[in-house]
């Protein structure tokens, strides 16, 4: 657990001891950063902070959606911030947070073991050192969490970034014809269609909590309207992106099946051409081979009549099949 004290532009590094103490003053922004929600941590929150059972249960167990609720002098916001997986899979990193006028507490979720925990304390440690290093000093706790959740949307920018030049380059390769083994290009296309959905909805969901957020302004300092207004826009922009990207791949999906189609019906074309100038000559063969073609009675007038009716077939069959188009 990490407790710092902001006050008069400058940020201190506290003890936990020395929480309620820092509670009960007016000069400063508490923030108190809870790496893991083990029962010490559970104690301050309930102790100290005087936060509902329900808000705390929510801190110990893993939230799928974002969430936010509203306490007559706080709110609680569960936000995801996404970490790319193998195959496609997003790994989804929880942070949830209280916000009041004085103080933030920011709680990390219960942490996917398959996530290093750097990587989950990523945004916090970095809003952290700037902190310290006195590049950043928030007035409120409104522009502290702006500058945490600001984080979290530029990893989902970051993030949308790459699977663009992902779509980009697929749709090189089909275009280019270098996509390789079918089933692997249509499997790789649906992993990027998977991982932008997935972001997709993470961002609307960022989106739609401080767009609710805006329509309780009047219960909020109006200090913190452009830093809520900043972060849905952040969000949108998201969400729009992917939505873009995510038609884009649609559309090169459709055209590198119908592509393939194409493909397979020319093949399919060539082959009854094949069978339509192969089954009169089997006809043919079969009924005056055994008749004509008897060892050592064969008469090379009957076998050259034979041969020569069998090339003429076979060229009436592709001049036939030529003026159909078939070739």
């Amino acid at each position: 657990m990490d407790v710092y004290w902001i006050s008069d532009g400058k940020t201190e590094q506290r003890s936990p001891a020395e929480i309620a103490e820092l509670l009960a003053r007016r000069d400063g922004v508490l923030w108190v950063d809870i790496r893991e929600c083990d029962a010490e941590a559970q104690r301050v929150l309930a102790d100290v902070f005087h936060f509902h059972p329900l808000a705390i249960r929510d801190c110990t167990k893993r939230c799928h959606i974002p969430k936010l609720h509203t306490y007559p002098d706080h709110l609680l916001m569960i936000l995801h911030a996404p970490e790319p997986g193998p195959e496609g899979h997003i790994h989804l990193l929880e942070l949830d947070y209280f916000a009041s006028h004085r103080y933030l507490v920011t709680v990390h979720g219960p942490v996917n073991p398959e996530v290093p925990l750097e990587k989950a304390l990523r945004e916090t440690r970095a809003v952290a050192r700037r902190l310290l290093d006195g590049r950043f000093a928030p007035n409120t706790p409104a522009e502290l969490s702006h500058a945490l959740v600001s984080l979290i949307a530029a990893r989902m920018e970051s993030f949308v970034d790459d699977l663009t030049r992902k779509v980009a380059s697929l749709e090189h390769r089909v275009l280019e014809r270098h996509h390789g083994d079918f089933q692997e290009a249509l499997e790789e296309m649906f992993r990027v269609r998977h991982e932008l959905l997935t972001l997709r909805t993470m961002a609307a969901a960022c989106r739609e909590l401080y767009a609710r957020m805006c329509a309780l302004m009047r219960f909020l300092p109006p200090e913190t309207q452009p830093f809520i207004e900043d972060l849905v826009d952040h969000f949108e922009r998201v969400r729009s992106v992917c939505d873009s990207e995510r038609e884009f791949l649609h559309g090169v999906v459709d055209f590198y099946q119908s592509r393939t189609s194409a493909k397979m019906n020319h093949a399919m074309e060539r082959l009854a051409l094949m069978s339509a100038v192969l089954l009169p000559l089997t006809l043919l063969s079969g009924i005056y081979g055994m008749n004509i073609i008897v060892h050592p009675h064969t008469e090379p007038l009957e076998l050259g009549v034979v041969l020569i009716s069998m090339v003429v077939v076979a060229a009436g069959v592709l001049y036939w099949a030529r003026r159909q188009g078939w070739w």
